[in-house]
């Protein structure tokens, strides 16, 4: 994996804004109406291939293919991000009660039990302003069904992942960017759903670590940058009501860790990203865990890059914590310096000197820029473009600071 050698590179975190016309064949698709099943790859492959032409050109040093072959199901849309994973996951019946109806569910530590996500703390402090349609929090359409683990979890994506692989390899030929990064879901937040089957939420983590391990090995195999993407470390905590004490949920998250590093084990850390975030919906978040009681289990992710929000306004300040914590020597991150959270574009100045607390703390040659979280869905397609534009702007002014 390239890092910054002579100048601050760019990145992103995954999903970009999805063409109309990919977006309503997509409904299509998914809503099961008769298409023709060829005419949708070219329009797919197509799609892929323009956003890694734009990304490039507008100076994205390690580009993504937009999350463009994770499509939103008809029947659960929370997020192409994570919805993806259950038509690639076998055992699954998604018929199931919707992620928001589901009892409270036990942790993997045993003491904690987590509730529903409408019974989040963020969202019950604040519920009035949630159920107001006016008042600028965007959760997506609530779906009235939701997948049920109902079977032994297996790997059946064998042939979308190939697609998906072919489909952005293709689009890097074509571009040209020496090397490009593919998004997949870690196996705590592929486990917030709902299980028949497993005796214990444990045994339900570690099997789908097993399964989600194929989809790791064929990206890391085809040449590819893994991230890994899993806010469940961080949003988890909103979820367990009273609040529980640091120690308690730091137990209960670390079997998360170990389940996504036995998923790991052997793969290349050198080629893997792991994205941490305290989840992309446009709420208060007055309800987050602070960055440093988990930093500590972030880093403890086999990976080689560590991606996590610093552009956000409820932690941008928490840049400070690595002014008390040591980022491994064969480390590097790469902390978010604009917002997915806000209309407002940032200022390359404000952009440069979000990059310069970090290359200041770390060194220059370990930090790479990027977003809080995905742009795509969360702000207007003319914004996110503008915000990576600011992000590479952002990047110039504090590479000729850094290098002169």
């Amino acid at each position: 994996m390239k890092t910054s050698s002579d100048h601050i590179l760019t990145s992103h975190v995954g999903s970009l804004p999805r063409p109309d016309d990919l977006i309503a064949a997509n409904r299509a698709r998914e809503a099961g109406e008769a298409i023709d099943e060829r005419v949708f790859q070219e329009k797919l492959r197509g799609a892929v291939a323009e956003v890694v032409r734009r990304q490039t050109e507008l100076g994205i040093d390690v580009p993504g293919d937009g999350e463009f072959g994770k499509s939103m199901g008809h029947r659960v849309n929370y997020g192409a991000w994570l919805s993806y994973c259950f038509h690639r996951l076998g055992g699954l019946d998604l018929s199931g009660p919707d992620m928001r109806d589901m009892p409270p569910r036990r942790s993997r530590a045993g003491e904690i039990v987590l509730t529903g996500f409408s019974d989040r703390r963020d969202r019950v402090r604040f519920a009035a302003a949630y159920a107001d349609p006016d008042s600028g929090i965007t959760t997506g359409p609530r779906p009235a069904t939701g997948p049920v683990c109902v079977g032994p979890l297996t790997y059946i994506g064998h042939a979308a992942i190939t697609a998906d692989i072919a489909n952005f390899k293709a689009a890097l030929t074509s571009a040209g960017p020496e090397e490009g990064f593919m998004t997949s879901i870690a196996p705590g937040s592929t486990t917030r759903i709902g299980n028949t089957f497993y005796k214990t939420q444990e045994e339900f983590l570690f099997a789908s670590a097993d399964a989600m391990r194929e989809e790791y090995r064929a990206i890391l195999d085809a040449g590819l940058i893994l991230q890994l993407d899993d806010p469940a470390l961080a949003t988890d905590w909103d979820m367990i009501s009273p609040e529980p004490t640091v120690e308690a949920y730091k137990k209960f998250a670390t079997v998360q860790v170990e389940a996504l590093n036995h998923a790991l084990r052997g793969l290349p850390q050198d080629r893997i990203r792991f994205h941490l975030c305290w989840g992309s919906w446009h709420g208060p978040h007055t309800t987050d865990i602070p960055m440093r009681h988990i930093v500590d289990l972030m880093l403890a992710v086999n990976a080689g890059v560590y991606s996590f929000e610093a552009g956000n306004v409820r932690h941008e300040h928490e840049w400070m914590v690595w002014q008390d914590v040591k980022l491994p020597d064969d480390k590097v991150v790469l902390p978010g310096v604009v917002s997915h959270a806000t209309n407002v574009v940032e200022h390359p100045e404000l952009v440069a000197e979000r990059i310069l607390r970090f290359a200041n703390l770390v060194g220059r040659e370990r930090v790479i820029a990027s977003t809080d979280c995905g742009l795509g869905g969360r702000v207007h397609p003319q914004i996110a473009w503008a915000k990576l534009e600011a992000l590479v702007a952002g990047a110039a002014l504090a590479t000729r600071q850094l290098w002169g």
